[in-house]
């Protein structure tokens, strides 16, 4: 019984590796971005997602479509993929294998924690399966929080130089479609995120979609506040004929203010959260070391003088 577990406990552990690499690897795809834009678009009519649900096309659709018979599990998935679009995994299958690799923690967590609560009976059982059951289901749902605030974080601290490139190359005469396209590609090595994103948006109008809905998308697939102002921005300023070029070069000031704002208050933050490490960690051992050879001489010196002469 012990073997077997610890094999279905490494098995477990691979799956769930393999799970997280898929899910966090890189794919600068603009035009695939697209393609799965639209399936998403059509997943906004509740009979177009039934159909998606029952759908063939694989064990991914048939896992969904398992999930998706439970009470609540459709809203779970429907949570679930927003988030993973949020953190810029927009692949075909990331929802499949997120919920895999999340169904599958969650069974491992209350697996492990049966195995250590074997010798109890009991309330001290139901508590410990209770909080299997609860980590087991939270901690996944933390990482995806996690992936959702680095990639915004990303976005925001290449937001500012990729908006002044643009007012910059705006200036040349370049329209508004060319521009986006040509410093997404200038920056693509620097800022990948963003350069997606801006690259994702050309290809949308390409293809026929109207420009304010496309930065509408963009908002709702980044959830930045700094990029539905500038989303906002760019509709007014085409809208009612503005120059967008100093408009841009103003919001770009406004928006490097507010990064050196963040970093200010980051760094400001930084003596509060060293304050517990110094506390239980560095001012121990410096007690320890000042203090134990001291005492250990007060001790020989009192142990000398407790002999007898």
């Amino acid at each position: 019984m012990l073997p077997a577990f610890f094999v279905l406990a490494f098995l477990t552990v691979a799956a769930l590796l393999w799970s997280a690499l898929t899910l966090a690897s890189t794919r600068e795809d603009p035009l695939r971005d697209r393609l799965e834009e639209l399936q998403m678009q059509a997943m906004l009519n509740p009979g177009a997602r039934t159909t998606r649900r029952r759908a063939g096309g694989g064990v991914a659709n048939f896992l969904l479509y398992l999930i998706s018979l439970f009470p609540g599990g459709d809203d779970w998935l429907r949570r679930s993929e927003r988030e993973l679009n949020q953190a810029g995994i927009r692949r075909r299958e990331a929802l499949a294998v997120y919920a895999a690799g999340h169904l599958l923690f969650f069974a491992c967590a209350l697996a492990a924690m049966a195995w250590v609560q074997r010798h109890n009976t009991g309330i001290t059982w139901l508590t410990g399966m209770a909080a299997g059951a609860i980590l087991g289901w939270l901690l996944p749902q933390q990482f995806l929080h996690y992936l959702v605030r680095r990639y915004r974080r990303k976005l925001q601290e290449a937001l500012p130089d990729m908006v002044d490139m643009l007012g910059v190359v705006l200036g040349t005469g370049l329209a508004l479609d060319q521009a986006m396209l040509r410093v997404g590609e200038e920056m693509q090595f620097i800022y990948p995120e963003l350069s997606n994103e801006f690259l994702t948006v050309v290809m949308q109008v390409k293809a026929g979609q109207e420009r304010s809905k496309a930065f509408q998308q963009l908002v709702r697939r980044t959830g930045v506040e700094d990029i539905k102002s500038l989303a906002a921005m760019i509709v007014q300023s085409e809208r009612f004929g503005t120059s967008l070029a100093q408009a841009l070069k103003v919001y770009a000031d406004a928006l490097r203010t507010r990064r050196r704002l963040r970093a200010e208050a980051a760094v400001g933050r930084a003596g509060v959260k060293m304050l517990f490490p110094i506390v239980f960690f560095i001012l121990p051992v410096l007690f320890v070391i000042t203090l134990v050879p001291g005492l250990l001489s007060v001790l020989d010196n009192l142990q000398f003088l407790g002999r007898p002469r």
